[in-house]
């Protein structure tokens, strides 16, 4: 039942859309630190794992959810359009 709680407030996090690289980061980060953390212990089925889990797992989140910021493209008038 925990593990269902657990993926379903990442999932909820993860449904976040920002532009803000600082945002993306943050939200990646705390995602795949969870993520991370509970794959980890569940496999190992200890504390240090779990830890590890969670260091590599909020770092690679936090990595890969900044470096795919979406470009915000505005119009002349400052109207959101499609990127090139």
């Amino acid at each position: 039942m925990k593990i269902v709680l657990a993926l379903a407030l990442a999932a909820s996090l993860a449904a976040c859309n920002s532009y803000s690289t600082r945002d993306r980061a943050l939200v990646g980060g705390a995602v795949g630190a969870g993520s991370g953390a509970l794959i980890a212990g569940a496999a190992a089925g200890t504390g240090g794992a779990a830890l590890a889990g969670g260091i590599i797992g909020g770092a690679a989140g936090a990595i890969l959810g900044g470096a795919t910021t979406p470009k915000a493209c505005r119009d002349a008038y400052g109207r959101a359009v499609r990127c090139p």
